[in-house]
C-alpha cells in the first residue's frame, strides 16, 4: 500500500552543506520512524522557498542510498509571511502502516508549521505560585502542540480531598494520613482532551478546585512520604517525553533534566482576581478578599515548606503574565517550546 509521508525543515544559511545536513536529518527521520528501506520509497517531491538557491535539496537523498526513485525539486510560491528558508518534502512509500500510524517529520524551525506533528517533543517543566495560570495555560499549550498535559497539583489536591473526606487533620495526624496512602488510589483520565481526577473511583475534578482542597493540597505536599509517592508516579509519566508538567517543584525536583523549565508567575492581585473569576464561573461561593488571603497564605506555605519548597530553578525562564491575557500567555509559552 502506498502512503504519503510529509516532512519539513528549515536552514539558517543558504549554503550547500547546511541544506544537505537539514535534508539528510529530515529524510533519515522519515525512514527510521516509519521503518522504511530505500526499496520501499517510490518517489519524493521537494518544494523550497525562494531564498534557498545554493543546491537542489533532492541531491542529498542520493547520499542516503535512495538512488533508483524519481526525485523532483520545485520552487514554492513567494507568499508574504511564509516561513523563510524552508524545505518541504512529500515522500511516497510502500508500507503496511495505516494512515494513523504514519510518522511525519516537522523539524527545526518548521515544527511551528505543524507542532502537533513535530518530530522532537521535549519535556517541559512549569513551576510557579498558586493562581499564576499554570494549569489552564499548560493545558491549552499541550493541546495545541500535541503534548500530554500532567497537572501535578491536581494529584496533591486529590490527596488533600481524601484527608478532608475522611476527617484527617493533616497538621496533627500526618501519621494517620501516611498510613492511609496504600488506600489512596489516584487515577488520571483524559476525556475530550480534559484531564479528570479520580479518587478511589470517584470523579473529584471539581471538588479539588475548592478553597479548602487548595489549602489541604499545600499541607499534604509538605509531607515527605506523600511527595515521595507522587513524585515517583510523575517521573514515570514523563519518561517518554512529549509532556508538559506543571506544579511547584517540577523543574527543581521532579524533572531536573527537562529540556525547558519555565517559572510562571504574576502579581498577587492578578492571581487572586483570576482565581476569583474561575470560582464564580464554577458556582463556588467566595469573596475576592478571601481568595487574596488564600493566595498569600498558599505562597508562604509553598515557599517555606521544608520539603521541595517552591523556587525558580537556576536554568528556568521566568515568565510574568501580569500584563498578558490568556492568549498572550499561551503564545509566549508556545514560542519558548518551539524555539528550544
Amino acid at each position: 500500500m502506498i502512503r504519503a509521508i510529509r516532512g519539513a525543515t528549515t536552514v539558517e544559511k543558504n549554503e550547500k552543506e547546511e541544506i544537505f545536513s537539514a535534508v539528510t536529518e529530515m529524510i533519515s527521520e522519515i525512514m527510521e520512524k516509519n521503518g522504511l528501506t530505500a526499496d520501499d520509497v517510490t518517489d519524493m517531491i521537494f518544494t523550497v522557498t525562494p531564498d534557498i538557491t545554493a543546491v537542489f535539496p533532492a541531491a542529498a537523498v542520493r547520499k542516503l542510498g535512495i538512488t533508483d526513485v524519481p526525485l523532483l525539486d520545485m520552487a514554492a510560491p513567494d507568499i508574504d509571511g511564509a516561513l523563510p528558508m524552508c524545505i518541504r518534502v512529500m515522500a511516497h512509500a510502500e508500507t503496511e502502516r495505516s494512515k494513523r500510524d504514519i510518522v511525519h517529520a516537522y523539524m527545526r524551525g518548521a515544527s511551528r508549521l505543524r507542532p502537533d506533528l513535530a518530530s522532537k517533543k521535549i519535556s517541559v517543566a512549569i513551576d510557579g505560585p498558586a493562581g499564576a495560570g499554570k494549569s489552564s495555560i499548560a493545558k491549552r499549550v499541550a493541546n495545541d502542540l500535541g503534548y500530554i498535559y500532567i497537572d501535578t497539583g491536581a494529584m496533591y489536591r486529590t490527596v488533600g480531598v481524601y484527608a478532608l473526606k475522611n476527617n484527617i487533620d493533616i497538621a496533627s495526624e500526618q501519621e494517620k494520613l501516611i498510613g492511609s496512602l496504600p488506600e489512596i488510589h489516584i487515577e488520571i483520565r483524559y476525556e475530550e482532551n480534559e484531564q479528570r481526577m479520580f479518587l478511589n473511583g470517584e470523579d473529584v475534578s471539581e471538588r479539588i478546585r475548592e478553597s479548602d482542597a487548595s489549602m489541604a493540597a499545600s499541607a499534604v505536599a509538605a509531607i515527605p512520604a506523600v511527595r515521595e509517592r507522587l513524585v515517583k508516579l510523575q517521573k514515570q509519566m514523563a519518561e517518554k517525553g512529549g509532556v508538559i508538567m506543571d506544579g511547584r517543584d517540577i523543574g527543581t525536583t521532579v524533572l531536573p533534566n527537562a529540556e525547558l523549565k519555565i517559572y510562571l508567575t504574576a502579581s498577587v492581585d492578578a492571581r487572586a482576581e483570576r482565581r476569583y473569576i474561575q470560582n464564580k464561573e464554577k458556582g463556588i461561593e467566595c469573596t475576592l478578599d478571601e481568595i487574596k488571603a488564600d493566595v498569600i497564605e498558599r505562597d508562604h506555605n509553598d515557599m517555606t515548606r521544608a520539603v521541595s519548597p517552591l523556587r525558580q530553578a537556576a536554568d528556568a525562564v521566568a515568565v510574568d503574565t501580569t500584563a498578558l491575557d490568556f492568549e498572550g500567555s499561551v503564545e509566549k509559552i508556545k514560542d519558548l517550546i518551539l524555539n528550544i
